[in-house]
Order: structure tokens, then sequence, then C-alpha cells
């Protein structure tokens, strides 16, 4: 069920709210172009300055517009697990597919605070759990050993994992238990990590370039190799201006650019500079993307 090309979803801002029109038209594009599921309120979609309210919303809006054509993967992980519990329980009763957790970030805990972290949640909340593990992100990276271990839970049914490590990945897939769903956190590694046993992607780049991605996965796993690796190259230079700043910075602005959303960011986080926009800009024209007029 957690397989393929998963977009993760930015969050579309007008005037500081919320824009639920921008966000229907964004998941009816990555639907009607073969995405194969969806994850809103993750790193992609600005979940840290999101109020409880907000978050409530977007995941609610989603559910219902998506409309279990594809599943929704709900961002409900912080850094307490109090906390985590609460915004997972609502992703329950909302009707959320699964939950993706970060590892708790800025108090870093060790690896067995991180298992009891999860094994918490995991009891606590009667819902299938994808582990998150970005340590440039969180600064703690969850080994391979304390994945092996929570995938002994039988609600923990995956991570999506985010370091570019494939020896971590391979270690992963070896130590784990058979079914435990590897999704890649990283576009530039996808492939790679389907071919050593991963089951696919929660991307970036696939909000801009739904079709592509998940033409990509699904030529993997039908045997195409060959138009896997050609669609793996053609988008790697989409991959490297997604991340010339900040994540969502450049993904927002490319979606601003083609006019799908506005060009709204939520402080600390603010507009691309004009050097890198011009790049992106360039980027997307001779990949051929649709530019507003």
């Amino acid at each position: 069920m957690f397989t393929g090309s998963i977009t993760a979803l930015v969050t579309p801002f007008r005037d500081g709210k919320l824009d639920e029109a921008a966000l229907k038209r964004l998941i009816e594009f990555q639907i009607e172009n073969g995405t194969n599921g969806l994850v809103p309120c993750g790193t992609t979609g600005e979940s840290a300055t999101l109020s409880y309210e907000e978050h409530n919303s977007v995941i609610e809006l989603t559910i219902k517009t998506a409309a279990r054509r594809v599943p929704v993967i709900a961002g409900t992980g912080s850094n307490s697990t109090a906390e985590t519990i609460q915004l997972t329980e609502h992703a329950k009763k909302s009707g959320a597919d699964a939950a993706l957790l970060i590892t708790p970030y800025y108090n870093k805990p060790t690896q067995q605070g991180l298992y009891e972290h999860y094994k918490k949640v995991a009891e606590s909340v009667d819902i299938p759990i994808i582990l998150y593990n970005v340590p440039g992100r969180t600064s703690v990276n969850m080994l391979p050993e304390t994945v092996a271990r929570l995938s002994g839970i039988k609600n923990i049914v995956g991570i999506k994992e985010a370091t570019g490590d494939l020896k971590q990945v391979s270690d992963i897939i070896e130590l784990s238990r058979e079914g435990f769903v590897v999704l890649s956190g990283d576009d530039f590694t996808t492939l790679p990590l389907l071919a050593i046993g991963g089951h696919g992607v929660i991307s970036v780049t696939s909000n801009i370039a739904p079709k592509e991605m998940s033409g990509m996965v699904s030529a993997f796993f039908s045997g195409r190799t060959d138009d896997a690796k050609e669609l793996h190259f053609k988008l790697q230079s989409l991959h490297r201006v997604m991340f010339i700043e900040t994540n969502p910075i450049p993904v927002k602005t490319a979606l601003a650019v083609m006019g799908m959303i506005e060009e709204e960011f939520r402080l600390p986080l603010t507009r691309m500079s004009d050097a890198n926009r011009a790049k992106l800009t360039n980027i997307l024209k001779s990949f051929g993307l649709g530019l507003r007029s």
C-alpha cells in the first residue's frame, strides 16, 4: 500500500493563511499524474510553523480531497512524545491511512530514547506508522539496529530514510523484518535504493514532476530498468535545483513560477534569492514545465 512515488506536499499560503483552493488543485494535479500517495504536514509542508488548527485542517482537507484514490500518510511527528500522540490520534480519527513520524528534533534522544518514543506512540494509536530519519534536519541519526528493533512492533510498517547513505539503507533492509517498507527520503538516491530492495520514495521533486517520478518508479518495478535509468538522469537537474536553498523554498518557488500557488512562506523561511530563482526558472524551462505567462 505504501509503495511507489509518494509526494511530500507543500502547504500553500495566501495572505498568511492556508490556501485551501490551491491545496486542492495540487492534490488533483498529483493524482491525475500518477502519484501513488500523499504526505501532508511533513517537512516540505512547513509543519513546524503550522498551528494545531492549521495542521489538522491540512490533513483533513487532504484526506477529503484524495477521497481514497491514493493513500494519505499524515505527518504527525514532533519532538514531544505526548504531542506526537495527540497529532497522530487526530490523523487516525480523520481517516489517514498512516502516520509519518520524524525523529524528535532538538532534544537529541539516545537510540533507546528513540525506541521508547516510537514504541509509546505505536502502542497509543492503532494506525500504521512510518518512521522518518533525516539527521540533517534533526541532529540525530536513527541507526539500523534501532530501526530493526522497531520493525518488530506490529503497526510500525516502514521508514522514510533521508540520510542519502546507501550503506545505512542496505543495513536497514538486511536487519529489519520481512515486508518492512523502506522509502527514500532523498530524491537523488531513489533509483539506487530501489535496486537494493527499497519500495519507493517520499519525494519533494514530485510536487512539480509527479508524472516523471511515478514513471521512474513504476518502470523499475515493471522490469524496464533502462527506462527507469533514463528518467533518473533526466530528473537529476530538477533534484539539484530543488535543494539549491533550504527545502521547501525552491519547490514552492517552482510551483509559484508554474502558476499553481502563491509564492508565500512562513518565517523564518524567506523568498529565494534572485540569482537562485533565475537558475531555478532556467531549469524548469529546460525540463519543459509550464510557466506562468
